[in-house]
């Protein structure tokens, strides 16, 4: 439904996003991924049509962005940075504005404001003026003008910014609610929004896709992943550091004192599994512990250590 093939755009001597392919099918929830300035807002405008690519080319359910503008865009729902509104209208009047502007008029209008107000949930905010509202608000109507033509393709740069936990959970579900009839793109910082509601991952740094796969795989890439984490009283951790390391499966320990305990990570050696190991030897050994689990990974150091810090990104840009 979104097939981006070798979009590049360049501003000055600086190139935002460098040959950049992708597709989305139906049915995918993609979490976009990138450092501050790694092009991640520039594609989605160019994939949207709002910026013009330098190379490449971005269709829409078959309709080129460029050379079938209104045909692609109206199959978007898309959901800006900051989502501009006009702050003097009402939330009532703004969406039923954009009903007539996506071409719905009468009953057919109001009924679909109604919808996406109940989606939102907009209701107790619905005769005041946009300029008035938080900044939680003006997130949901924005989010709220992006769905109400029911499209099939919707692009978000960071939909739950500014919003609370509880609405984040909110947005969320309705994001999933929507995911089997639709292709969306959801660009976001928050690490945990890919594992709560993507059901694939891209990471771009300097314009191009450094890792693509599912949250899973991700995960997989990470040194934590199927490492064993064991909390327990500071003087017991010497003995238990040197029994971990005689595991068979174990390639090293790392330790963290934790006020007056010892977290102690044992990363295993290639495929090895070691949580039923350290179970089975925690149980022989009557081990004292206050907590015992196996790490799934960790999103935030594959990211690091596959994409460039703001430090090395302009120290490049230097040279």
């Amino acid at each position: 439904m979104i097939e981006i093939e070798g979009l590049t755009k360049r501003f000055g001597p600086v190139t935002a996003v460098a040959g950049l392919s992708l597709s989305v099918a139906k049915g995918e929830v993609l979490g976009f991924l990138g450092p501050n300035g790694a092009g991640k807002s520039t594609t989605m405008k160019m994939i949207t049509g709002f910026l013009t690519p330098d190379a490449g080319r971005a269709s829409i359910c078959g309709h080129d962005i460029e050379t079938d503008t209104t045909a692609a865009q109206a199959l978007i729902g898309y959901l800006p940075e900051g989502a501009p509104a006009y702050g003097d209208m009402t939330v009532r009047q703004f969406l039923a504005f954009i009903a007539e502007v996506r071409g719905f008029s009468g009953a057919e209008a109001k009924a679909r404001v109604t919808a996406v107000v109940e989606k939102t949930d907009l209701g107790p905010v619905l005769e005041q003026p946009i300029e008035t509202l938080s900044k939680g608000f003006k997130r949901r109507v924005g989010l709220a003008q992006a769905i109400l033509h029911d499209p099939p393709v919707l692009i978000m740069d960071e939909p739950t910014d500014g919003l609370d936990p509880n609405q984040k959970h909110s947005v969320r579900g309705l994001i999933q609610a929507m995911a089997a009839e639709k292709a969306i793109i959801i660009s976001t910082h928050l690490l945990e929004e890919v594992d709560a509601i993507c059901t694939r991952a891209v990471i771009i740094d300097r314009g191009g896709v450094v890792a693509d796969g599912t949250p899973a795989e991700l995960l997989a890439r990470s040194r934590y992943h199927n490492a064993v984490t064991l909390t327990l009283a500071e003087n017991d951790a010497e003995g238990v550091v040197a029994k971990l390391k005689a595991l068979g499966g174990v390639a090293q320990v790392e330790r963290k004192l934790i006020g007056n305990a010892v977290r102690l990570t044992a990363f295993p050696k290639s495929g090895s599994l070691l949580i039923e190991q350290v179970s089975q030897l925690a149980s022989r050994e009557n081990w004292t512990l206050k907590e015992l689990y196996a790490e799934p990974g960790r999103l935030d150091e594959v990211f690091r250590a596959i994409t460039t810090s703001d430090a090395a990104r302009a120290k490049a840009a230097r040279a």
